[in-house]
């Protein structure tokens, strides 16, 4: 079986086969052999996928087989999906932006260096004045989450000598200054909102490739059911054809020995036409669902759309027993993954509401800048004299404050109406969930009962065609009562395969809504539980 791709970096799983495990990226196990499970716990449990049973190779499989249990086509489904290769993307380029935001307190390093010189005429000297300046600074400044800005710098400038006379000087010296917000912009749970606003939608969009995950795991699911109901469709088709060949043969016999009327051959003609077109159009329903499995696996190789689906499982009624349906409401309310993104988002928006009250505050910030400059006519002398006692020392506030405040008020007022709705939505939104599974919980009972009956209406049918197949060949029925009992037979055998998968798909769907799928079939994703 092959093995997930490192495209998956980053995530340690495994994945349960009969040899051992081995490590993915993403994990995903697929129970072979289940057995009936009990009610799901409070929290998923694993629970064992439906039971099934080999099947016949699809008709007209070549050499380019694809044979296929389910856990194989998703194993390859989560290797190979196009769409799935897309989206896996999102976390990353997400986390790009929690870099982004911590690149905020990355120290930064500064400098500049610059060469001026200027003449005027002066008429209280005899000389014009020239001047002959160069001026160097570097720095390293750091914002701190704290709202301190602290910079470290150091300054160098050289003058050239007067033309009236005089020596050429330097000056050298250290500076440090330090800016702390006391209003708006102070503290660290206002400084690293964006940060954690970066972390949230990073959680979000892992939530949100889990949730595409579940949903192509289910469709991936649904359709590979599908394909075997194609498969069966087709076998009861041609087994009908051959049914109906043979009654038209007998037909013509009977009506050379005289024992039917010349009358009796167009009904079996006609019936064995439409056998035939019921068979045609099976196999082209069977032909489009092959390339939708296709789609969804994205087989690796040349010309992927070639290769014919062998499937190894068929679906058969899973032994599986539910629990109370508020237990699988409790899941779903936990598990959800859209859910647990709405939640991460209106926690998102809590920060939006303490940025923006904090923006309703004056802009007030204290700086202290304590400094040391040395002169003399050569830069080392007046590197060595910084130590002298001199020094520079200030200290201040700044004021800041927008008359009328409309833009910061205006931007509290939005996100407190946004937290409001993204509230309410969150509510609407756990209703729904709860009207989804309760409608799953009872599609699930609803498949039982049709798979009971349909089985009983396929076994009271198949005795009716034998009856009526008995009294045609000893006189007693015509070729369309003969007809009209396999035509009902075929139809409840459809009937009773339709149920069985659609008993499949409503577990499937079941799990899905309640955001179990992935745990109860094995697979671990970002963001699952």
């Amino acid at each position: 079986m092959t093995c997930l791709t490192s495209r998956f970096r980053g995530l340690h799983c495994a994945f349960g086969v009969a040899t051992g495990a081995v490590a993915l990226g993403w994990a995903v196990t697929q129970a072979q052999e289940p057995a009936a499970t009990t009610a799901p716990a409070p929290q998923p449990a694993a629970v064992a996928a439906p039971a099934v049973q080999p099947q016949a190779p699809v008709a007209g499989a070549t050499g380019r087989d694809l044979p296929l249990s389910m856990g194989e086509a998703l194993v390859m489904a989560f290797e190979g999906n196009p769409a799935l290769a897309v989206e896996r993307l999102t976390p990353d380029i997400r986390r790009t932006y929690e870099a982004t935001e911590q690149a905020v307190f990355d120290p930064v390093l500064a400098g500049s260096l610059s060469r001026s010189r200027g003449r005027a005429e002066l008429s209280a000297t005899p000389h014009d004045a020239i001047t002959d300046q160069t001026n160097g600074a570097f720095a390293v400044r750091e914002f701190l989450p704290t709202g301190t800005t602290v910079e470290l710098g150091a300054a160098a400038q050289y003058s050239g000598a007067p033309a009236g006379g005089g020596d050429a000087q330097f000056a050298t010296g250290p500076q440090l200054t330090v800016t702390q917000a006391l209003l708006q912009g102070a503290g660290r749970d206002v400084n690293l909102i964006r940060l954690q606003q970066a972390r949230l939608s990073t959680f979000a969009s892992e939530h949100e490739l889990a949730g595409f995950a579940e949903a192509l795991a289910a469709e991936v699911e649904t359709t590979y059911w599908e394909l075997t109901l194609a498969a069966r469709r087709i076998e009861i088709f041609t087994e009908s054809l051959k049914i109906a060949e043979q009654q038209l043969q007998e037909t013509r016999e009977r009506i050379q020995v005289g024992k039917l009327a010349e009358t009796e051959q167009a009904a079996a003609e006609a019936e064995v036409a439409g056998w035939r077109e019921q068979l045609i159009r099976a196999r082209g329903d069977l032909a489009k669902t092959r390339l939708q499995l296709l789609h969804l696996l994205s087989p690796s190789g040349p010309d992927m759309w070639s290769r014919q689906p062998v499937l190894k499982d068929r679906a058969t009624v899973p032994g599986i027993t539910l629990g109370a349906v508020e237990t699988h409401v409790a899941l779903a309310l936990t598990n959800r993954h859209d859910l647990e993104e709405a939640r991460l988002r209106l926690k998102s928006g809590e920060l939006d509401i303490v940025s923006t009250r904090n923006g309703l505050l004056p802009k007030l910030d204290l700086f202290i800048q304590l400094g040391k400059t040395g002169y003399a006519g050569s830069f080392f002398r007046s590197a060595e004299n910084i130590g002298r006692e001199d020094y520079n020392l200030m200290a201040g506030l700044t004021f800041q404050w927008p008359l009328g405040n409309r833009d910061a008020q205006a931007s509290h007022r939005r996100a407190t109406l946004n937290q409001e709705q993204m509230q309410l939505a969150l509510t609407n939104l756990e209703r729904l969930v709860e009207l989804d599974v309760r409608s799953a919980y009872v599609d699930i009972e609803r498949a039982r009962e049709v798979v009971t009956a349909s089985a009983a209406t396929s076994r009271l049918r198949q005795e009716t065609l034998r009856a009526e197949t008995e009294k045609f060949r000893v006189g007693r029925s015509t070729t369309l009562l003969v007809a009209g009992a396999q035509r009902d037979l075929a139809s409840s055998q459809i009937t009773e395969e339709e149920a069985r998968v659609g008993l499949l798909e409503a577990f499937t769907s079941l799990y899905r809504l309640e955001g179990t799928l992935l745990s109860q079939r094995g697979i671990a994703v970002p963001g699952g539980r």
